[in-house]
Formats: C-alpha cells, sequence, structure tokens
C-alpha cells in the first residue's frame, strides 16, 4: 500500500490540484539540490582557472554526479547533523571522493542557498511573463472584437452612461499591462548574490587567494555569469537583502489584487447574464440546481488571489526584522511564501487564460437591459432635440421630469418595464421631434470615443508589449477541473 501513504499527510493543493508541472518543477527539491551542485561546480571552475589547486580530474568527477542526488543520504545526514547544506555537501563527497577536499571552499551556506533562490526567483519570472502575455493578447483580441459594442456604464453598480464591452476589458487590460512592466522589472533588477563569504565580507576567498583584491572580484565575476546574471550585488551581509524578496512578491501581489478585481467584474456579469465564462459540455453547476452554470473559474481566481495578496505580509515582515548581517528566523517563512507566490500566480494565470480564451458574451442580453435604461439617459438629448426644434428648455426639462418620474413609478413599484418612451411619443409637447427619436436614442450615439479608444490602446500600449513573447502565443491550456 505504499502509494496510498501520500493520502495519509497533508498535500498543499497549490502542488497536488493546481500548479503547472514546470512551475511546481521549478521549486522542487530536484531543482534546488541539483541547483546546489551546479553552484559548487562553479565555484570550482573559476576557482580553478584562477590558480587554486583543483585538477581537471576533481571537477569532471563533480560534473559526473551532478544530478545522481541519493536524498535518502542526505536527510540521514541532516538527521545527524541539524543542517541541510553540510548534509549535501556530505552527500556529495560521498559520490565524489576525488573532489570531496574542494566541495564548498571557502563559502558560506547561503553561497548555495540564496544564490539558488535568486534562480528560482528568475525562472520563476520567465515561466509566468509569457502566460501573463496570453492572457493580454486573448483579452486585447476580445476588446478589438467588442470594442464598438454598446453596454450599460456601472458606477457605484448603478446603471450609468453606456460604455463598450471592448472598453470595459481594457481597463482590465490596462491593470494587466502595468503588472507586466512590474514584473518584468522585478525580474530584470534581480542580481546574483555571488560569492560573499560568511557576513559579505568576502574575506575567506581574499584569504585563499593570499589577499588578492582582483582575483576575489573575478571569481564573483565569473560565477555570477556562469549562473546567468549579468550582474552580482556588491554588498550584501550573509544574505542578499530580503528587501529584494519584498520587490518580487509585490509584483505578484498587485497582480493578484488585479485578477481579483477583473474576475469579480466577470462574476457580476455573470449574474446579469451579459458575459460568462466557458462552460463544458459535461460540467456541473450545482449538485442541486442543474440548471446552473456558476463562474466557478473566476470564482477560484478570486479565491487564490486573495491569498496572494496576503502572502505579500510574510517578506515585509521578514526584511524589517533581520537582524544586523542575518538572522535565520527568515528560513522557514522563505521556504513557505516564496514558493507559493509564484505558484499562486501561476495558478490563476494558467486559469484565466482558459477563462479569457472562452469568454461568451450575449448581445441580445446587453441590448435588452440597454433598452430598460437608455430612455432616463437619453432625456438630456431629447431636451436638446427639442430646444433645436423651438422648444423652451425649462419647459421641456420640467415635461421630462415629471414624464420620467411617472416611467419610474412603473418600473419599480409596479415591475413593468420603462415605458417613458411611449410616454414621450403620446405627449403633444413632443409632436415636432417624433420622427429623430429613433436617431436619438441610438445607443451608438452614447458610447462616446469608447472605439476609438479601444484601438489608439491596443494599438500603442498592448500590443508592443507583447512583442517579445510573439513565439510563446500558441500555448493551449488545458485545465484539470
Amino acid at each position: 500500500m505504499e502509494g496510498a501513504d501520500e493520502f495519509m499527510k497533508y498535500r498543499s493543493p497549490l502542488v497536488s490540484r493546481y500548479a503547472s508541472k514546470e512551475m511546481a518543477y521549478n521549486f522542487s527539491d530536484r531543482k534546488k539540490f541539483t541547483t546546489w551542485r551546479k553552484l559548487w561546480i562553479y565555484l570550482a571552475k573559476a576557482e580553478k582557472a584562477l590558480g587554486l589547486p583543483i585538477t581537471d580530474a576533481q571537477i569532471l568527477e563533480m560534473e559526473s554526479h551532478e544530478l545522481d542526488i541519493d536524498f535518502a543520504m542526505a536527510a540521514e545526514e541532516e538527521r545527524k547533523l541539524r543542517h541541510d547544506v553540510m548534509a549535501h555537501v556530505h552527500t556529495f563527497a560521498h559520490c565524489c571522493p576525488t573532489a570531496a577536499p574542494i566541495i564548498h571552499l571557502g563559502a558560506t551556506s547561503c553561497y548555495v542557498g540564496d544564490n539558488t533562490d535568486l534562480i528560482m526567483l528568475r525562472d520563476g519570472f520567465d515561466l509566468l511573463l509569457p502566460k501573463l502575455a496570453r492572457v493580454i493578447d486573448r483579452l486585447a483580441n476580445f476588446a478589438e472584437k467588442y470594442a464598438d459594442l454598446p453596454t450599460l456604464g456601472f458606477t457605484h453598480y448603478q446603471p450609468a452612461q453606456l460604455t463598450t464591452v471592448g472598453k470595459r476589458a481594457c481597463l482590465w487590460l490596462q491593470d494587466l499591462a502595468m503588472d507586466m512592466r512590474n514584473l518584468q522589472r522585478a525580474r530584470d533588477d534581480l542580481r546574483f548574490r555571488g560569492v560573499k563569504g560568511t557576513t559579505g565580507t568576502q574575506a575567506s576567498f581574499l584569504q585563499l587567494f593570499q589577499g588578492d583584491h582582483d582575483k576575489v572580484e573575478e571569481l564573483d565575476r565569473m560565477v555570477t555569469e556562469m549562473a546567468g546574471f549579468k550582474k552580482a550585488y556588491l554588498v550584501t551581509g550573509q544574505t542578499y537583502s530580503r528587501k529584494v524578496d519584498v520587490d518580487c512578491v509585490a509584483s505578484l501581489a498587485s497582480l493578484g489584487a488585479t485578477v481579483h478585481k477583473l474576475c469579480t467584474d466577470i462574476r457580476l456579469l455573470a449574474n446579469l447574464k451579459e458575459i460568462e465564462e466557458p462552460f463544458e459540455k459535461e460540467q456541473i453547476g450545482s449538485s442541486a440546481m442543474p440548471y446552473k452554470r456558476n463562474p466557478m473559474r473566476a470564482e477560484r481566481c478570486c479565491s487564490l488571489a486573495r491569498h496572494l495578496v496576503a502572502l505579500m505580509a510574510d517578506p515585509l515582515q521578514t526584511a524589517s526584522v533581520q537582524w544586523l548581517e542575518r538572522t535565520l528566523d527568515d528560513s522557514a517563512n522563505r521556504r513557505i511564501s516564496l514558493p507559493e507566490s509564484f505558484l499562486t500566480a501561476d495558478i490563476i494565470l494558467s486559469t484565466l487564460q482558459n477563462i479569457t480564451e472562452g469568454l461568451v458574451v450575449y448581445p441580445k442580453v446587453i441590448e435588452r437591459h440597454i433598452r430598460h435604461e437608455l430612455p432616463f439617459m437619453a432625456t438630456e438629448n431629447i431636451i436638446m432635440a427639442m430646444v433645436k426644434a423651438g422648444g423652451n428648455r425649462q419647459d421641456c426639462h420640467e415635461k421630462i421630469r415629471v414624464l420620467s418620474q411617472e416611467a419610474a413609478a412603473v418600473v419599480k413599484q409596479e415591475g413593468g418595464d420603462n415605458d417613458l418612451l411611449a410616454r414621450v411619443q403620446r405627449d403633444p409637447y413632443f409632436a415636432p421631434i417624433l420622427g429623430q427619436l429613433d436617431a436619438v436614442l441610438d445607443p451608438k450615439t452614447f458610447i462616446g470615443r469608447a472605439p476609438q479608444q479601444v484601438a489608439r490602446f491596443l494599438s500603442e500600449e498592448v500590443r508592443p508589449l507583447l512583442e517579445p513573447y510573439k513565439a510563446k502565443m500558441d500555448v493551449k491550456i488545458e485545465l484539470e477541473l
């Protein structure tokens, strides 16, 4: 019954239920500890190149055992030593007896720990950015398609002036574009910790190279380059500043806020039956009410977005309580908060791509809602038409006010339809403009420059943002619901 053992302990739903294989691997033990070994190899190669007595045979031995980690041995070593890095040093040394004396030479635990974290953060952003680009692309296509479809605008969640379905999508897109820039900046601002020693002074490496400052700096530069970074932090304590974690998670938490607003809007519009997320042929909305089509994907995004926003508190607290060159009370928290931030953002973007690829619009329902409200919104246009036809503005205003209140009473007190237009047509006072009423009440005359705004926004701000990701646009998301 070995396979059943996994159901006897808690498993994080972020991995067992939701996250992509790629992001789950990015924060896996396999990725973490093979990266540690890569970093030890980089260090040995650079030290050898700069004149330390390290042989090609030792480096080849390390490279040949880069991937074959004995996790059971490492766990046993950690139980004895109570130190995860030294446990893996011993495990690596066990299969590399020739290289054993030079593994981790001059380094401190944070050489592998912090540098690996920075690699995982960088690679995490590299997984998220194309996903966010695809969401923006799908939503941009949606905005373009419905750029001129009039719809009721809402302020205070009360009917307001008309906008268009596409223009509303551009409000979502504008926030997502900000998130795209924030994630890209946070990713590009990441530097490598490099080789800094126990308190960041590089004293151990200066000793190894017998006081040669140039060689210590070159060692730092070489290892940084091997790890794929352009720059290293010039100053660190034992760790890189935990403000870096704040910066990274802040960009993700901000994305969470965007997604929560966007998906809440979709849920509100689904209630009005104007827009729905995709619904599978055999999907069940409710176990009790078979007719229901619940916006479960948008609800999932909102639920996870709240978690992502809440995670922002962890790195802020951690950065604020680090004492002097470092304290270890950051470690356990970061093991949870950093992976969870990226895993949660990953799940949200996968789900949101699925939503935006299949949004369903119901124009007839939208049109009906407009018909119910437009007569009230058109009163100013009716007054202007009457004045142009020779009427008195104040007299017309009073006529419209009385008729509007009568129509509102029908809607609110009797549950009837808005009959203001019929009342205007029956009133002899408005006879001079009866032939103009259809034009006055055309919804497209109430949407202002919405279609033009959509076109300009997409061409100037959205499409250029997606250019670096064109090769990754065709990836489809199949959700495991």
